[in-house]
């Protein structure tokens, strides 16, 4: 093929605009990405040569090389690994990653810290060299192809690239970057290697660079350090997770989070274990510090990264942990699966059963370890995860009552998210014998509700509940600690013992005594109500809105509405404040049906709804208030 010449995809050329522009406030990171991709090339050739072991043809040595020609000004990474066919040079160099070209041109903010994370998220790290070099050149030969079907991809980072064969002896890829004038501080041994050093270190693949030896200078000039032609190995050379846990600093940790979750931040907390008995593994787990745009986006694809033997398998092993901890970021390494593995087995293998209930175990451990001794951190974490949380109580029933105790929430007399089933239990007042709680859109909506009116005037405390899965997830959780879990929205009202004789009979009294009117009020409600009465839950407000025990609520259909899904309609029962001005007024009215509308809408106003005809409720009051 002679050489020829393409122009980049649109969203590269808008992305290589970036990355000159300075994307990244570390340009150091240019290394960490290409060396990445060049042990991911190495990876791949593992895996293929699984079942094709003619691809290592006659070397079966795998690493990285990095090198620097002071007098060319360049840095060339060289790799052993699965190389590049013309189409593979043509594809993946001149598109961005097939992650979402879309999706990662939509997130880029012209935030230099939040776009750089995103980067290696989108599998564009490759286009980082051009913080630092003005041309880039990349040779490459697909393991398995002849000597001539060698691939050169050029280009200068602007609109276009060239790609031409050649021939080529090496299997693998050799990235070249033609340096800036700015960029000389990179044609340094000491500058590579303490790069490597902080960010390449974990990578189990020898990492090699030519020694330096002492040159003496000719015809009076001083000497100076010239690289030899020996290599060294200047990293590990082996996966963070296989090196004892005395021998890893906090640092190195870190910076091996950053690695594998693209996050700027450093981890919440982490956990590394070798686990042995019937199932061996080495789990290295992390809970990131913020929660990621897409957490509630059950449909993409999150989990860990899985190896075998330290041969990397996938990324995103959904099935080694459950989904409502698709949060967690890090490395499962496990001695028992097969290294031909795929995710329609590991859905059924026995192994991942038991490396699955184990990092859970080991994540529920961590996050109480965190609510338990530092409340700060804990706090933090619930403020990003806790909604994520509440979906285990629908999903992992083994582990629902370690769940139910790591729960938070605000209550009526609390502004903070920071009650606990158990804290609220110790709180209950003498002869309460249920946990009260009610459903809101908003904590302020909960707090001002009518329905709290009784709950207030005794004492009592309510707990608040104002996550979009609170509803859908109490549908699991029944009790606490032997405790009913009771919403104050359901059901006719009964405090039990603190309910005193008086209050009682006065409901009873006025259930009689305002029959007529109720059952007027419940034929003009009938398209509205499934039934009207009194009730004692109410002190200032006139009415209220409430469903049978085990109905969906209100506010549960208004959601699922919202979001498209089907939901069955929700005939409420209204309850009204027989004592009240209002209510009063109703008796011999000449505008009954009217206030009787008003009422029902206002209850329905007063929980986070919107009557059915908003039109006809502003004419009724505007008509009164004439």
């Amino acid at each position: 093929m002679s050489k020829q010449t393409l122009s980049f995809q649109a969203e590269v050329a808008q992305l290589l605009k970036l990355v000159t522009h300075s994307l990244y406030s570390n340009p150091d990171i240019f290394l960490r990405e290409l060396v990445s991709n060049a042990s991911d090339a190495c990876d791949k050739l593992r895996f293929e040569g699984l079942n094709s072991p003619e691809l290592y043809e006659d070397t079966p040595d795998l690493d990285v090389r990095v090198s620097f020609d002071k007098a060319a000004k360049t840095i060339t990474i060289t790799d052993k690994g699965i190389g590049l066919t013309q189409q593979d040079a043509v594809e993946h160099l001149g598109t961005i990653a097939k992650s979402g070209t879309r999706d990662f041109m939509s997130k880029l903010s012209g935030d230099q810290k939040n776009d750089a994370q995103l980067i290696g998220q989108f599998g564009v790290g490759f286009y980082s060299g051009f913080i630092v070099a003005d041309k880039i050149t990349v040779e490459s030969r697909r393991a398995g192809l002849t000597l001539a079907e060698g691939v050169r991809w050029s280009s200068a980072g602007t609109g276009d690239f060239e790609v031409e064969t050649m021939e080529r002896a090496e299997r693998g890829t050799s990235v070249i970057l033609h340096l800036k004038d700015d960029a000389a501080e990179y044609l340094n041994t000491w500058k590579l290697k303490s790069i490597i050093s902080k960010y390449s270190d974990h990578i189990s693949l020898p990492i090699l660079m030519k020694k330096e030896a002492w040159k003496e200078g000719e015809n009076d000039q001083p000497g100076e350090m010239a690289t030899t032609d020996e290599w060294e190995t200047v990293n590990q050379a082996a996966a963070l997770w296989t090196r004892a846990k005395k021998d890893i600093t906090p640092e190195q940790y870190d910076e091996f989070y950053k690695q594998i979750s693209y996050d700027s931040q450093p981890p919440l907390a982490s956990t590394h274990n070798r686990v042995e008995g019937s199932t061996e593994y080495t789990q290295l787990l992390y809970i990131p510090a913020k929660a990621p745009m897409d957490l509630f986006n059950r449909d993409k694809a999150a989990g860990i990264k899985l190896y075998v033997k330290r041969v990397f398998i996938m990324d995103d092993a959904q099935a080694l942990l459950p989904t409502y901890l698709r949060f967690v970021k890090g490395v499962v390494d496990s001695s028992d699966l097969p290294l031909n593995v795929s995710r329609e087995l590991l859905q059924e293998s026995r192994a991942v059963k038991a490396i699955r209930e184990g990092c859970t175990k080991r994540i529920l451990s961590m996050i109480e370890d965190l609510a338990a001794n530092e409340p700060e951190k804990f706090s933090a974490f619930y403020a990003e995860f806790g909604a994520v949380l509440k979906e285990g109580l629908g999903e992992d029933f083994a582990n629902r009552e370690r769940l139910a105790k790591l729960l938070r929430f605000a209550s009526s007399t609390t502004d903070t998210t920071s009650v606990g089933f158990a804290d609220y239990k110790a709180r209950m007042k003498e002869g309460q014998d249920a946990i009260y709680y009610i459903t809101a859109d908003t904590q302020a909506a909960g707090k001002n509700s009518p329905q709290l009116e009784i709950f207030r005037k005794k004492g009592i405390e309510v707990l608040l509940m104002t996550d979009r899965v609170d509803e859908w997830a109490l549908n699991y959780l029944h009790e606490f600690d032997g405790t009913p879990l009771q919403s104050v929205a359901k059901g006719a009202v009964d405090l039990g013992k603190l309910q005193d004789e008086d209050e009682k009979k006065a409901a009873e009294e006025a259930q009689t005594q305002f029959k007529p009117m109720l059952d007027r009020l419940k034929e003009t409600l009938k398209d509205k109500a499934t039934d009207v009465r009194a009730t004692t839950r109410l002190v200032d407000s006139p009415a209220c809105l409430v469903v049978q025990d085990g109905d969906m609520s209100t506010q549960l259909a208004r959601m699922l509405k919202q979001a498209g899904q089907a939901a069955p309609e929700v005939k409420p029962i209204l309850e009204i404040n027989a004592q009240h001005p209002l209510v009063k007024k109703l008796e011999g009215s000449e505008h009954f049906d009217d206030l009787a509308h008003i009422l029902f809408d206002q209850a329905l106003l007063a929980e986070g709804g919107l009557p059915d005809d908003p039109a006809a409720y502003v004419k009724r009051v505007n008509a009164l208030l004439l």
